[in-house]
């Protein structure tokens, strides 16, 4: 008999018991991945937006808040001016329910500005001006929202023509109501008023000098808060909330698996007693009892750990489709992320063993005469 062979035995002399605990795991490593994926798809998604519209730096007044707060576009001009900076475009965002979409994303963008320059027409054509009473969705926002060109839409007070569907190279755009800014103010009753400034640098520029242009920005203009564009996410307090909330409770999922795993092991050890009190008197070193039951915890992890990832994995898909999360991210749920969550798993496996262990360690030959 190989050692393999007495750490399989051992482990599945009592196969429901330790399928439970596998099954245990699984649902714990699942939300890991999960809500680790959602978050990461949260920073990938918004990030791949700046990125096809083409912005270097992204400035806005987020005041704690989910949403970035109105300032006034009096502010451009003089921020215009600094060095490095190519062009500018004034825009206003806001997530709110639009007709039966729960949560839709609206962005108003200056008329003339480099951010309608990536959208690419899919059906219909652009606003002929920055007053004329249109929009044009994105293509996933056509879809949720089930319109086409020529439909009407109800956006605040007004119904707005639909006179085109637009292709905007990442999922938030392609999720996004968009229309002209100056309308929007109007109907939201913000005149002279934006919450985000677009910034593209001028060709060539380094990240250490857009890195000295937002501190520029930010001497200007002390109240706003300027970012590298693939940094800003990370300093928003919509994802700092993501993240956070999906650490914690895949922490809370670790610790559950933590204690089955143990008491799993602590019960193996109790009923393997006198069996393991005679590979003691057989000549086995307590080292070799050690790394027997650590090895047995391991193989539950990893068990769980294969389990949890494919469940994750298939469980994220599934959330993407709520009506209240389709089209804001793409979960990013890679080989790397897979890897990590067996990994975790693993790790529990071996750390929940490491009293069990300990406890085995401590039996002596002649106990397996009082069993």
């Amino acid at each position: 008999m190989t050692f393999l062979t007495v750490i399989i035995r051992g482990l599945f002399r009592r196969p429901v018991r330790t399928g439970l605990t596998i099954v245990g795991i699984a649902v714990g490593i699942g939300a890991v991945v999960a809500l680790v994926g959602m978050s990461r798809g949260f920073e990938t998604s918004w990030t791949s937006g700046m990125k096809s519209r083409g912005t270097d730096i992204d400035v806005s007044n987020m005041a704690g808040s989910l949403t970035p707060q109105p300032f006034s576009e009096s502010v451009v001009p003089g921020i215009r001016q600094l060095p490095h900076v190519a062009e500018t475009c004034s825009l206003m965002v806001d997530f709110t329910s639009i007709e039966k979409a729960d949560m839709m994303i609206v962005s108003a963008r200056e008329w003339g500005g480099y951010t309608w320059k990536n959208l690419k027409l899919v059906s219909g054509r652009l606003p002929k001006d920055a007053h004329e009473k249109v929009v044009v969705l994105g293509t996933l926002a056509a879809q949720i929202l089930g319109k086409k060109v020529g439909d009407t839409l109800q956006l605040e007070t007004e119904e707005l023509p639909v006179v085109g569907v637009v292709d905007g190279g990442a999922m938030v755009e392609n999720n996004s109501v968009i229309l002209s800014l100056p309308l929007y103010q109007e109907l939201t009753g913000n005149q002279g008023k934006i919450n985000v400034l677009n910034i593209r640098a001028t060709p060539g520029t380094t990240k250490e000098e857009i890195s000295d242009l937002c501190q520029r920005i930010q001497s200007l203009v002390p109240q706003l808060h300027a970012m590298p564009a693939e940094e800003d996410v990370r300093s928003s307090q919509a994802y700092r909330i993501i993240h956070g909330m999906s650490w914690g409770t895949s922490l809370l999922a670790v610790l559950v698996g933590i204690l089955g795993i143990m008491n799993t092991m602590l019960m193996t050890v109790f009923e393997r007693t006198q069996e393991i009190c005679v590979l003691l008197a057989l000549g086995w070193k307590r080292s070799r009892i050690i790394r027997m039951i650590l090895c047995e915890s391991a193989l539950l992890g990893f068990l769980g750990g294969a389990g949890g990832v494919i469940l994750g994995f298939f469980g994220v898909k599934l959330l993407v489709t709520a009506p209240i999360i389709r089209g804001l991210l793409e979960p990013d749920v890679n080989a790397g992320l897979l890897a990590e969550g067996v990994a975790i798993a693993i790790v529990v496996g071996v750390f929940s063993g490491l009293y069990p262990a300990w406890r085995s360690s401590r039996l002596l030959p002649a106990q397996a005469l009082h069993e």
